[in-house]
């Protein structure tokens, strides 16, 4: 799983918002609190009220809010709306696959990744990440020996 600059800095911008979901802020608050570039978190911000994450409003004391509550959203919902799937083979998704018997094997790793993908990133709200603390078994896995080791090709 690849994660854009765009799908970060979304993911920032949301929960700039949801830490005070039901006021509106501005893009220049947002975009400056989140070292975020200007021009760029406009479309971004554009495109999540179109995905009806945010809801905006123009004029004085206008800006950018959340739709929902916080604990409402989850990672992957943002993830899916900006990006689609969460994994994806070729364009494909896993169970749409046909490696014939013989890597059958292979087409069950993408399964389970994804299965992976699912258990952290859908039970992790925007809720969660505003306060700082994660669901127990997926903070764990932070806890994990290499966990925090980049691992590149051999």
């Amino acid at each position: 799983m690849r994660i854009s600059a765009k799908t970060d800095y979304a993911l920032r911008a949301l929960a700039h918002l949801a830490a005070d979901w039901q006021v509106p802020h501005s893009s220049e608050s947002i975009a400056a609190d989140q070292h975020i570039p200007a021009k760029y978190l406009e479309a971004i911000l554009s495109e999540l009220n179109r995905t009806r994450f945010v809801v905006s409003q123009r004029g004085h004391g206008g800006g950018h809010r959340l739709r929902v509550a916080p604990d409402r959203i989850a990672v992957a919902d943002i993830v899916r709306a900006l990006n689609g799937p969460l994994l994806t083979v070729r364009g494909e998704c896993p169970e749409d696959l046909d490696y014939g018997d013989r890597l059958e094997a292979l087409q069950s790793v993408w399964v389970a990744a994804r299965v992976s993908l699912r258990r952290v990133l859908e039970r992790t709200t925007l809720a969660d990440l505003v306060a700082g603390r994660l669901p127990d078994d997926i903070a764990e896995l932070t806890r994990e020996p290499g966990a925090w080791e980049s691992r590149s090709a051999i």
